[in-house]
């Protein structure tokens, strides 16, 4: 049952957002029926955060967390491997891409996995994590449930592209979809934005608004029917990541933790990757910009520095932990970023400079939620080819070296 006209002026007026029917009477049928749906979907609840904001960035006491390093995993690794294969033969782990971004910054409108890094050949983002998806499938003889977050600007196409490419060989019915929750724009005084006149201004709710975006969507129920108990969930643009990597799992499993946390040594002590460590006594991340220079040149009893672990965004979640944190809301982000809207001439403006806020809940929060982590070091070369840039660091070019020093032809 949707809400009436006079319940969505209703909810407007409780949050002081009464401006976005601003042009409602101009809209034909079917766009004050996608209005109104858009506005009752919307959590306002979250915009009164733009007021406490510098309340939610604040860190607790932050200490050492120590990963199990790759010396202890290679003497452990046929144990390791053994219980990761037999909870991937029992079904018990599934994988979760999140895929919800577009290959914009790669000068493509394109959904991000998309993107074609091959030269003499087509391979796709999207090719190379199901390739590794399938090394797993050979080596344990099953197969695991894949679920691929999309988000409403790239979702038809991101389904039509994998339907239209047989998913690249992975079988069609372990894949499911489901789309990331959107959160409302805003300017700097709390008031969301338009960007057409029968359409607020949203953005996806964050890398931590997965697990909430799959709840809703009703993948639970075929995760809690599938017998599902650890989900790896996964960014789209690593191209040499290991998804249910059967080491991975099993290490995590035997070492009794709630969450795994794939990481690698940094290569500088400013590279732009978050840290894993304790705060106030829980497994936590600080993201790059958050670190002190103490932090930054801290050192643990080896001489090492005490912050060294970067993690990749490649998770291992147990599911029942995860229904306990989703009960709870995660703290949000507010972001300040570059927002198109509607003036006060009703005309779309694109600022050159920031205009207002996102709101985001971020992985890392979900970590801090948890009891215990493992943070698994694995090698970079290996592991590590993150596609954020065309050029220079973490960019097409340097995965296209990652790969082929991979033995993946391009």
């Amino acid at each position: 049952m949707s809400m009436t006209l006079d319940q969505i002026k209703d909810k407007l007026a409780t949050y002081g957002q009464e401006h976005v029917l601003k042009y409602y009477e101009e809209l034909d049928a079917e766009g004050k029926k996608a209005l109104l749906a858009q506005i009752e979907a919307t959590d306002m609840s979250i915009l009164d955060a733009c007021k406490n904001k510098e309340a939610l960035t604040q860190k607790g006491e932050i200490s050492p967390l120590a990963a199990m390093q790759i010396p202890e995993i290679e003497a452990n690794r046929e144990s390791f491997t053994a219980t990761g294969i037999k909870a991937i033969q029992e079904g018990k782990v599934a994988a979760v891409l999140l895929a919800g971004g577009m290959g914009t910054r790669l000068g493509s409108d394109n959904p991000k996995g998309m993107y074609n890094v091959g030269l003499t050949r087509e391979l796709y983002i999207f090719e190379c994590l199901v390739n590794n998806m399938l090394d797993v499938v050979r080596q344990a003889d099953a197969w695991f449930h894949l679920f691929v977050m999309t988000s409403d600007k790239n979702h038809e196409a991101t389904v039509n592209f994998l339907t239209e490419h047989n998913f690249f060989g992975y079988k069609a019915e372990y894949v499911h979809f489901f789309q990331q929750e959107m959160a409302a724009a805003t300017d700097y005084n709390g008031k969301i934005y338009l960007e057409e006149k029968g359409k607020l201004s949203t953005s996806p709710n964050g890398n931590g608004g997965w697990f909430v975006s799959l709840v809703n969507s009703g993948m639970l129920d075929v995760i809690k029917e599938a017998g599902i108990e650890w989900l790896n969930a996964f960014a789209v643009d690593n191209v040499l990541q290991r998804i249910a990597d059967p080491c991975f799992i099993g290490a995590t499993i035997q070492k009794e933790c709630v969450v795994g946390a794939k990481v690698v040594k940094k290569n500088a002590p400013d590279e732009k990757v978050g840290v894993i460590c304790l705060e106030d006594g829980r497994p936590s991340i600080v993201e790059y910009y958050e670190l002190t220079e103490e932090l930054m040149t801290a050192k643990d009893a080896n001489g090492d520095p005490a912050y060294y672990f970067g993690v990749i965004l490649n998770y291992l979640f147990n599911v029942e932990e995860l229904e306990l944190i989703w009960k709870k809301n995660l703290p949000l982000h507010i972001v300040e970023k570059k927002i198109p809207y509607l003036n006060e001439a009703g005309e779309l403006v694109k600022p050159e400079e920031p205009n207002g806020y996102k709101f985001e809940s971020l992985i890392l929060d979900m970590i801090h939620q948890m009891s215990s982590c493992l943070p698994f070091e694995v090698a970079r070369e290996r592991e590590f080819a993150p596609i954020k840039n065309k050029t220079g660091i973490d960019s097409v070019e340097s995965a296209r070296a990652l790969l082929q020093q991979n033995g993946v032809t391009l």
